[in-house]
């Protein structure tokens, strides 16, 4: 037993907490009291370890750690190496030269390896994965990017190196808990470390570890999303399709909404839009004339009626195939369909109270949700209602059959039933006790409605009374004269201010539109992508992509400078006193910004996780160069089938994701660098890049190393494109 009163010895290893005791027994041993583990090479305190494997009954296959006997002694339908009838003493091998005791032993008493050497053969042992092949010069493959390039390989996990695997059992991780101190363990290798502590700290760096999340550790959703997308980009990258599919244009698309062979499902689910007989764009406001029907030179008149929402939409009369409000918030709306969706709906024929879109949870499947979970808001097409009632511009409405409580609503179908103007908007509590944005809408057409017998259109009429607006809020009224108004000189409905600008050209099916729809489509695409990216690495407070993110004890994540900004000013501690006598002080409750969860404890060291940061820029690189590849595949088997050369020129277009002197001018080499001096490059601007935190110069980094990589694989190869 070690005396309690020595203090170890400067330069020693000791299995012991930040206080230099050992962790079980509270106690400084001495020298000759400590043994190192046999495989994990962690120093233990001889007395502590036999006590411990005596009352965990284990058996006597050499002076091992409880943790490396659990991990190294599995079943054999879980796929990994089995322990058995290993009997290791002193210098002793073992009986069977095939059990991973006998490798380590092996590999220990290799003389010429130096003790990193060791120490990563028995990392890689332990972990399973097979040592990469070492450069060609004899260096050995250190450094982010020096891996040796495998041929058409493409696998998410090996991009990711370790950061997947758990710190305790080197697997990979499942259900993963990331620590405050930046490091991530499996949901039951950490509750098993963290069982046996009285004071519990991280298994890996031992910095303490706040009681509530020891207690009841919280599985970090982000790091599972990463770890499912790795896992899917893996499985799949072999199964992309190397065929680019084309953009047809309006003219060749047939008159019917049709099945592409990209789709899914059969029927209409996953239909593709049929040709658009009008040459309105999908912004236009107002009613649409016989000057932009050129197919009937009729335009879109009160009553005509469609059979589903594809047809519908090839008609201009409403153009989004599943939205109710066609509009943009800075733009306004100019169509909405009334199909009955939410109990509040009250409609009068000639005017109708509409509820706005939103407080429903529609993720996953629950795209037929009913039920309304939290308040509707004046944002994106609710917004552009309220902005079109501001101006007073036109909207059109369809109703739906499916509107069951309405008298006015069709037997079958869909029908356009004119020009109405949004009078009132306001937010009042709704059927289901939360907060809905409500809109009166009036009609205001030249042509008669669907259900009167009236041969004239409509007059000006006084606006019904509300009862619901005496408990309204944040009611909106038009101030202004209305854009869309009744001139009594002319006896009609017409603007009698310019209408809004369209913002998109009319679809004339010219080469000029065509090019202006690619814009389109290529802005709406990289849209899209930034905000999936938004969504799956965002943080809840700057609603952005993480920069420098911190893990919190409840499983949050955020930006470091965006959490330290919220409890800016916060003392944790606060002084008390009664009477001109001091008191005890008392610790202040700060809360999580997503949750109640207390994280006084928590603040006052926090550490980027810089596992998770990597994730995010490698996670753009591995579907970069996924996509990537499916681009060269189709470049390669059009010029073998004889295209076209201009399909030939479009495809080798898009498969320069990044440009190959854009890439040499970014990690600053030339056409005659070797590839070491490449990885010399990436390696220090990536590493750069890390310290400052900009993980945006990481990602473009990371694309430049894959561009060059690609080029100098066909180098290899002798084949690369002209």
């Amino acid at each position: 037993m070690g005396n309690a009163d020595q203090r170890p010895k400067p330069g020693k290893k000791r299995s012991c907490d930040p206080t230099g005791r050992c962790m079980l027994c509270k106690t400084w041993p001495d020298e000759e009291d400590i043994i190192d583990c046999i495989i994990c090479k962690t120093p233990w305190h001889l007395t502590c370890l036999i006590a411990i494997r005596e009352s965990l009954a284990l058996e006597d296959i050499g002076m091992g750690c409880p943790d490396c006997h659990d991990n190294n002694n599995p079943t054999k339908e879980e796929g990994a190496v089995v322990v058995d009838e290993a009997t290791v003493t002193g210098g002793a091998s073992s009986s069977s030269g095939d059990t991973i005791v006998a490798k380590i032993m092996a590999i220990q008493a290799d003389g010429s390896l130096t003790e990193e050497e060791k120490a990563r053969k028995r990392q890689e042992l332990l972990s399973g994965r097979v040592a990469g092949p070492e450069k060609e010069n004899g260096g050995k493959n250190k450094g982010k990017g020096k891996e040796k390039m495998v041929e058409g390989k493409c696998d998410a996990l090996e991009v990711s190196d370790e950061s997947f695997n758990c710190s305790i059992c080197l697997k990979m991780l499942d259900r993963p808990v990331s620590t405050p101190c930046g490091h991530n363990f499996c949901l039951k290798c950490f509750q098993s470390s963290t069982r046996r502590q009285r004071n519990c700290t991280c298994p890996l760096c031992r910095n303490p570890i706040p009681s509530a999340m020891a207690s009841q550790p919280r599985i970090n959703l982000m790091l599972v999303f990463a770890i499912r997308k790795a896992k899917m980009l893996s499985s799949n990258a072999s199964d992309l399709p190397s065929r680019v599919y084309e953009y047809v244009r309006n003219q060749d698309r047939p008159d019917k909404a049709y099945t592409t062979e990209r789709a899914k499902k059969s029927g209409k689910a996953n239909a593709a839009s049929g040709r658009i007989f009008v040459t309105v764009p999908t912004d236009h406001f107002g009613p649409i004339l016989a000057e932009n029907d050129p197919e009937r030179n009729r335009g879109v008149l009160v009553g005509d009626t469609w059979a589903d929402r594809l047809e519908c939409r090839q008609w201009g009369a409403h153009f989004p195939p599943i939205k109710g409000i066609a509009g943009q918030q800075d733009h306004g709306a100019q169509s909405v369909i009334l199909s009955g969706g939410y109990e509040d709906d009250e409609d009068h024929g000639e005017w109708f109270l509409y509820t706005g879109s939103g407080g429903r949870d529609l993720s996953g499947n629950k795209r037929t949700n009913k039920d309304q979970s939290f308040d509707q808001e004046f944002k994106s097409g609710n917004e552009s209602l309220r902005l079109s009632c501001k101006n007073g511009y036109p909207i059109r409405v369809i109703r739906s059959f499916k509107d069951k409580h309405s008298s006015y609503a069709p037997e079958n179908g869909l029908r356009y039933d004119g020009i109405y103007r949004v009078e009132k908007c306001w937010l009042n509590v709704g059927v289901q006790g939360f907060k809905v944005c409500r809109y009166l809408f009036v009609r205001c057409d030249n042509d008669p409605a669907p259900w009167t017998s009236d041969v004239l259109g409509d007059c000006p009429r006084p606006l019904p009374v509300l009862e619901e607006l005496k408990k309204a809020s944040n009611v909106t009224e038009r101030k202004e004269s209305p854009s869309w108004d009744y001139d009594e000189a002319d006896g009609c409905w017409k603007w009698v201010k310019p209408p809004p600008i369209s913002k998109q050209k009319e679809n004339t099916g010219n080469s000029g539109g065509r090019k202006r729809s690619r814009i389109i489509v290529k802005q709406a695409q990289s849209a899209a992508a930034k905000k999936r990216l938004q969504k799956q690495y965002g943080c809840p407070i700057c609603k952005e992509v993480l920069e420098m993110p911190v893990t919190t004890p409840c499983g949050h994540n955020f930006c470091k400078s965006c959490l330290e900004g919220v409890f800016a000013g916060h003392s944790l501690v606060r002084e008390r006193n009664a009477g001109g006598r001091p008191l005890r002080s008392k610790r202040n409750v700060l809360k999580c910004p997503s949750c109640p969860s207390d994280l006084s404890e928590y603040l006052n060291n926090l550490k980027a996780a810089r596992i998770l940061a990597n994730l995010i820029v490698m996670g753009s690189g591995i579907l970069g160069r996924a996509v990537f590849q499916a681009y060269r595949q189709a470049l390669a088997n059009a010029s073998k089938s004889g295209v076209a050369q201009e399909t030939v020129q479009n495809i080798r277009r898009a498969s320069k994701i990044m440009a190959e002197p854009e890439a040499r001018q970014i990690l600053g080499v030339t056409e005659h660098s070797s590839w070491d001096e490449i990885l010399q490059k990436y390696d220090n601007l990536f590493e750069q890049n890390a310290k400052n935190g900009s993980f945006y110069l990481q990602s473009k980094v990371h694309q430049a190393k894959e561009c060059l990589e690609t080029v100098y694989q066909k180098k290899a190869q002798g084949t690369m494109d002209a």
